[in-house]
């Protein structure tokens, strides 16, 4: 989850000799300022550069501090993390997303006052916690004060650096639970007023000082410094590098290329358009060389950085996230149950650019655009901390621990070669860019902290569960797809962490109670079912990121490729079709999360959903062994979905129509070019 200027440096410096023309780093600058609020920071001024530094490095420092020493009470620990978080951004961020470049660093006054009201907020509760404490809840004219600023200030800080769609909802919600009596139906309740609010807000843990902010002052921080540390070894870099040696003589080389340094990215990056601009701005003019149309170019792109926030081990921070609103469960069962799901989302778009390149008759990358296999092969350690990391997981160590591990591996692994070496400067910029990269992270999940407090105290999510249930008439796949709609709708414009909380709190409550249905009031959630759900929700807020309107990691990739950004993201939605259809399947068959299943029940699942997915790609090209009329197309996607499906009925037939299938179009492949040949 490295800072995105890192990339760019990395990517400026690559070794890979591959003779296309890359975009400049003032370049990929302007389209990470236009597509991604976290990168559209001020140009600051030498001394505003240096009160930055000195705060960044002290928020590290604090953290790790706390991560190795222990953390302080609940109230403490966060309110800290918060002020830290919310004084930066007024500072880093400005007010406006596009200003004149001469006006990016100023800091004006009304930014100072905002930082320093922040710094005020941030240590109220650590000055005042036995006072608040012997209030027993009751609040002082100055608490509704200071209560009302944190709100405001964490709702402005979200605006400037995660982005307008999550602090509308926020608001929105603030406004739902002010105005409940006035709501129809299941939305009714009996209202809350300001005082409430307020006090469910910042003076209780179930608002802006809740879970999801809690998350991102223990695990997430720790890991974005993890990511930081990895960076300065050039991993980000070595990404491209690898992939490139793996798949780039392959047919349509770069866009596998693409895929792989994508779902490669993903380890260390929390972000769709981060990750698009990252490796971006180095495959797809590659793509685009080799002859791929500039929207096909731009999807491949948009689709495989976005399946980078849904690959584990890091998710996109979410699995931290996930741990604590499930209960009852470890990073290490999160990560695994996600593994296959991941895997076949990477697989359908590998499968459908193949069918593209075959289609279009492109071929993979010349041997003098490679880069030295041994040379690259011998720098494999880099990977190690990362592999240190799932190790460390896997045999139960804590997750902060485990990620304190892993950036003192980072530190030992480097050491191997010179060119890799993390000296103590590198290390304190390391510090510097994890806190940075946080900050968007702290703001966004302190205003999801407010949605989750507005469900919390108005029993929204079981109402809204209860609501969609009805709607679809308590059939279980149309409450499947009217939760696919408000997930896709809820995860627009917002980064994944935040993405998350909302999806889970208001979404996720639909499919458990609907699963729920026949067991006893009150019976605990088995974990299967609560997994189920909340992965669901989890992919289908990711995807937003390309399905349009609001596709921002398909426009980014459509601001490097120079194509239209609606067929951009109408591209990346078909190109990651897996992602509509892989939650559908682990809900009705978990076997696909690993849970409660056999080894050969998870090998079959998986051996037909593969073939499925071969056949979707096939239908949706419009090409296997030769390009397919549209009978066949949809007889071929029929298969596909036949396979998916996790029924052995379905499987049954899917095999015997997918073996008519192959073997007509293999026999007739020759044919389509004997008729050109004529032609």
């Amino acid at each position: 989850m490295a800072k995105d200027k890192q990339r760019q440096e990395e990517m400026k410096n690559t070794q890979l000799d591959t003779d296309v023309d890359m975009l400049s780093e003032e370049a990929q600058d302007e389209i990470l300022r236009k597509y991604d609020p976290e990168s559209n920071t001020r140009d600051l001024g030498s001394i505003f550069r240096k009160i930055v530094f000195v705060g960044l490095l002290a928020f590290s420092l604090f953290q790790l501090y706390t991560a190795i020493f222990g953390q302080y009470t609940a109230y403490i620990q966060r309110s800290i993390h918060l002020g830290f978080a919310l004084s930066l951004i007024f500072i880093l961020f400005p007010a406006r997303k596009r200003l004149k470049k001469e006006k990016r660093g100023k800091v004006p006054f009304y930014d100072l006052i905002l930082a320093l009201l922040s710094i005020v907020v941030g240590l109220y509760w650590p000055l005042n916690i036995e006072k608040i404490a012997m209030q027993v809840g009751r609040l002082t004219d100055f608490d509704l004060i200071v209560g009302l600023i944190a709100i405001l200030l964490t709702l402005e800080a979200a605006r400037r650096a995660v982005g307008l769609p999550i602090t509308i909802i926020s608001s929105l919600f603030l406004v739902y639970a002010f105005l409940g009596p006035y709501f129809p139906g299941f939305l009714n309740h009996r209202g809350q007023d300001v005082k409430s609010i307020v006090r469910t807000m910042f003076y209780t843990t179930d608002g802006i000082l809740g879970t999801p902010i809690s998350v991102s002052a223990t695990f997430i921080f720790v890991f974005l410094l993890f990511g930081a540390f990895l960076v300065k070894t050039g991993v980000g870099n070595y990404f491209n590098e690898l992939a490139v040696v793996l798949a780039g003589r392959l047919t349509g080389g770069p866009a596998k290329v693409a895929i792989f340094s994508s779902a490669l990215q993903g380890t260390i990056s929390g972000s769709s358009v981060a990750n698009v601009v990252g490796s971006g701005s180095y495959t797809i003019p590659m793509m685009k060389k080799l002859g791929y149309r500039k929207e096909f170019a731009g999807g491949v792109e948009a689709a495989a950085s976005t399946g980078g926030q849904l690959m584990p081990p890091i998710m996109g921070a979410a699995a931290f996230l996930m741990v604590e609103f499930i209960g009852g469960i470890t990073y290490w069962e999160i990560a695994k149950a996600a593994t296959i799901p991941a895997i076949l989302y990477f697989a359908g778009i590998w499968i459908m650019t193949h069918f593209e390149a075959k289609r279009v008759g492109l071929k993979g990358m010349q041997e003098d655009q490679i880069p030295n296999r041994k040379a690259t092969l011998k720098k494999i350690y880099l990977l190690l901390p990362i592999l240190g990391i799932i190790f460390f997981l896997l045999i139960g160590i804590p997750t902060m621990q485990a990620a304190l591990y892993g950036i003192v591996l980072t530190i030992v692994v480097s050491a191997i070669r010179k060119e890799t070496r993390i000296g103590f400067k590198d290390m304190i910029d390391a510090l510097v860019d994890g806190a940075r990269t946080a900050l968007a992270v702290a703001a966004a999940t302190a205003c999801a902290g407010i949605i989750v407090g507005v469900v919390l105290k108005t029993g929204l999510g079981l109402g809204l569960a209860n609501g969609l249930i009805s709607a679809a008439g308590g059939n279980v796949f149309l409450t499947l797809v009217f939760t696919m709609i408000a997930s896709l709708v809820l995860g627009m414009g917002s980064p994944t962490t935040a993405n998350y909380v909302i999806t889970s709190t208001i979404a996720a409550p639909a499919i458990i109670t609907l699963l729920m249905l026949g067991t006893e009031p009150g019976a605990a959630v088995p974990l299967v079912v609560a997994l189920s759900a909340h992965l669901f929700v989890f992919f289908f807020g990711i995807v937003a990121d390309i399905t349009p309107p609001v596709a921002l990691a398909a426009f980014a990739a459509s601001g490097i490729s120079g194509g239209d950004p609606i067929k951009t993201g109408v591209t990346s939605s078909k190109l990651a079709i897996a992602a509509f259809i892989i939650p559908y399947m682990f809900v009705y068959n978990p076997a696909l999360l690993m849970i409660g299943s056999s080894a050969t029940e998870i090998i079959w699942v998986v051996f037909t959903a593969l073939i499925g997915m071969i056949a979707i790609g096939a239908g949706m090209i419009g090409f296997w062994y030769r390009k397919c009329n549209w009978i066949e197309r949809l007889l071929i996607l029929a298969t596909g979905l036949l396979l998916i499906f996790p029924e052995t009925i379905t499987d049954i037939f899917g095999l015997i129509m997918f073996g008519i299938l192959f073997a007509i179009q293999y026999k007739t492949k020759d044919d389509e070019s004997k008729k050109v040949a004529v032609a």
